[in-house]
């Protein structure tokens, strides 16, 4: 989705720990601008404005401009990023230049709308192999989410991409139509052993010993 978000970046030469802890110091975080037939630059842009972004309806798929000092803004979407996976908190985005003009490839999250009868009804489980998908469209047209209706579903029965709810002519889905995305199962019984029958005339199965740790009784 394209906004009218602007960001104030500003160029950085340094690299490594020691910079990427100054800058985090000062509530920025270091970034990467590449693509659009320019050359990557190196940037400082901040933590906060970018984790909105990342936190909005749109998320990572928002398109917003970078601005740099004594340059024109660029139109960028995050491509990716890196997240400290015990604190949480974002150390490093890849902002990948767009054309409003020209095709882009991003990944869009699937929505998942109604409740199955198989679930509701018929004491079945909704399952999910496909959270996302991969689409080709201009900049303009990334949809916020495909949806995915599942309220008709029975016991047994499956979705596939097919059954995406999206506009064909405006987005092309980078996936085969007959993967599936969703299915009822039956619940998975527990199996329960029986006892084994001891066939007259032979000796019953022994008990297994049951090993207790602690004093021995003498």
């Amino acid at each position: 989705m394209i906004t009218d978000i602007t960001i104030n970046a500003n160029t950085r030469g340094a690299a490594g720990k020691s910079d990427a802890r100054r800058l985090r110091a000062q509530g920025l975080i270091p970034a990467a601008v590449y693509g659009g037939g320019d050359e990557a630059v190196a940037i400082a842009v901040s933590a906060k404005e970018i984790a909105n972004i990342l936190r909005s309806d749109t998320g990572h798929n928002t398109i917003f401009k970078v601005a740099l000092p004594g340059g024109e803004p660029s139109t960028v979407i995050i491509k990716d990023r890196q997240v400290d996976p015990v604190k949480g908190r974002l150390l490093h985005v890849d902002l990948l230049r767009l054309s409003l003009t020209e095709v882009t490839r991003v990944s869009v999250p699937i929505e998942i709308v109604g409740e199955p009868i198989g679930v509701k009804l018929e004491g079945g489980i909704l399952d999910l192999q496909m959270r996302e998908i991969e689409v080709e469209c201009l900049p303009g047209d990334i949809p916020e989410s495909l949806t995915l209706d599942v309220a008709n579903m029975h016991l047994g029965d499956h979705l596939t991409v097919a059954d995406l709810v999206s506009d064909r002519t405006k987005v092309k889905l980078l996936a085969d139509e007959h993967q599936v995305i969703a299915g009822v199962l039956a619940p998975r019984l527990a199996e329960v052993a029986e006892p084994t029958t001891a066939i007259e005339g032979e000796p019953a199965a022994a008990e297994p010993e049951v090993i207790k740790k602690g004093k021995t009784e003498e």
